[in-house]
């Protein structure tokens, strides 16, 4: 489940920004669990996007939660550097690899900014042990994981993430993976072209 890269669903991450983040920049903190982490590109690509979106002021209150199985006990140091090679960083945008990537000298590695390394804290976790990280968060992030477990494992696991959402926060998973029928009455879509959903309150 190791396998990802910077910028991969792009789509689902720009409506993120677009329909989720407004919403919950009117709270004291955006907290956001991302259950599924890999080695960071996809916490650091949500970070980076947001920035692009808010003043250093507002980015302060972004802490995003990484976690991950991680079977090779590598990714809290990947994450920890946020250094990447060449090959990882190849697809990143332009004006967004100048603005928020730092190459590291005598090594084909880049690591990113502070202000980016800042906002993502990476613990090791394993979602079928049902045990939430946390409360209250604004947003969840689980995209291409659930597609592994079986159906039963996938409805006891997004039971996991609704008690884990404040009222009104938000679940992304991947374009692939609908929503359970079980979950009609507790969530509501946000946009028809992903796998966004708002909690009831």
């Amino acid at each position: 489940m190791a396998f990802t890269y910077f910028f991969r669903d792009l789509q689902t991450l720009e409506l993120i920004c677009d329909h989720v983040i407004p919403d919950l920049l009117l709270k004291p903190a955006i907290e956001i669990w991302d259950a599924g982490c890999a080695t960071g590109p996809e916490p650091y690509t949500l970070a980076m996007l947001l920035r692009d979106r808010m003043d250093s002021r507002q980015f302060k209150n972004v802490m995003i939660q990484a976690t991950d199985i991680d079977g090779s006990d590598l990714f809290d140091k990947i994450i920890f550097e946020a250094e990447y090679p060449r090959e990882q960083v190849q697809r990143i945008p332009a004006e967004i690899f100048e603005k928020y990537f730092i190459k590291i000298e005598n090594k084909d590695y880049y690591r990113l900014t502070d202000e980016i390394r800042g906002a993502v804290t990476f613990q090791k976790h394993d979602l079928r042990t049902m045990n939430s990280i946390g409360r209250e968060f604004g947003l969840i992030l689980c995209k291409n994981v659930l597609l592994h477990f079986n159906e039963a494992e996938r409805i006891d696991v997004i039971g996991m993430f609704y008690d884990s959402l404040m009222a009104g926060g938000y679940l992304a998973m991947e374009q692939t993976q609908k929503l359970p029928a079980e979950f009609k009455e507790l969530f509501e879509p946000v946009v028809s072209n992903a796998q966004i959903y708002r909690k009831n309150e």
